[in-house]
């Protein structure tokens, strides 16, 4: 690797330096503080010039003081002649936020990517976006890599028998048939419809063999877990052995925890894209890390190679 610098924004220290620990280069210096006006100030401690700076950032709450610190450091590297600048999000701020589905509401994912390119940005690496179509709100490079292999290997290191993978709705099955085939196992659907203009869904059927075997659901993020745990519990009042659950992102908010320890589920493993509190650290809860697959992908992009077999489960 030649040129490389590598920042991390306040709340992603840890995670950028075991970036660093895998690349064997020292995490950039940097200060970064509130002023007394609550404004924010950062400067970059070693130059940058002519570098390929790469800054880090995560959506740990409060998501929108993240977004201005990340904004303010992409400009100093600007200002400090930055050769070229990758904003590196492990969970895409407001990717939830990615379409038009009511009236007179934005479309926020995309005016991230805006504000993005507005501030000097040359390029994106991110992870497993809520819509892959993301990807395209830039006019400049958006990479993603996904935690896909990283789950599906830590669930065939466990060596559970008689697994069965299962899509929670019908919107799941085409990524829940993917790592059926990883698996070569059975493939169930959790069936739901709604009850006239009632928005709640309710399970009228289970498409598939889950009696007496080993359920996994798998799912790009968990946010207060209301989808999952009703879907574990399904799968039990159905007869599923054991059911386990796997996310790239452990967003955990508002009952997430609670529901989760109170449900059927043995075990719920997330990567580290975002942080988790230590008191949101509950025995059902395993974290892998997904840093050293960021740190391959920059490894790669500064030596301009492709990012494509980090797709494949074999990897």
């Amino acid at each position: 690797m030649e040129d490389i610098k590598i920042f991390a924004c306040n709340s992603a220290e840890k995670f950028t330096k075991e970036i660093c620990e895998n690349l064997g280069i020292e995490l950039g210096k940097k200060d970064s503080f509130k002023f007394a006006n609550d404004n924010t100030f950062v400067q970059l401690k070693e130059t940058v010039r002519e570098k390929d700076v790469y800054i880090v950032q995560t959506t740990q709450p409060p998501v929108n003081e993240r977004m201005m610190e990340l904004l303010i450091t992409i400009e100093a590297a600007k200002r400090a002649g930055a050769k070229r600048i990758t904003a590196v999000l492990p969970y895409f701020i407001y990717s939830r936020s990615d379409k038009k589905d009511q009236s007179r509401v934005p479309v926020t994912a995309k005016l991230m990517a805006t504000i993005l390119e507005a501030a000097g940005v040359n390029h994106v690496l991110t992870c497993d976006l809520h819509n892959p179509a993301i990807q395209a709100y830039f006019n400049i490079i958006c990479d993603r890599v996904t935690a896909k292999h990283l789950l599906a290997k830590y669930f065939k290191e466990k060596k559970l028998k008689n697994i069965v993978v299962v899509a929670t709705d019908a919107g799941s099955s085409k990524k829940a048939y993917k790592y059926s085939k990883f698996f070569e196992c059975p493939l169930a659907l959790i069936d739901k419809r709604r009850e006239s203009n009632n928005d709640n869904a309710v399970a009228t059927n289970i498409i598939g063999d889950i009696k007496g075997r080993t359920a996994i659901i798998f799912d790009d993020e968990i946010s207060t877990a209301g989808t999952l745990v009703e879907a574990a519990q399904i799968l039990k009042d159905h007869g599923a052995k054991e059911i386990y659950a796997g996310a790239t992102h452990g967003v955990l908010v508002g009952p997430a925890i609670e529901r989760i320890e109170k449900s059927a589920i043995k075990e719920l493993v997330v990567t580290n894209t975002i942080p988790i509190e230590p008191e949101k650290m509950i025995d059902k809860i395993k974290i892998v890390s997904i840093a050293p697959l960021f740190a391959e992908a920059i490894k790669r992009l500064n030596e301009a190679k492709p990012l494509g077999d980090l797709f494949e489960y074999d990897k």
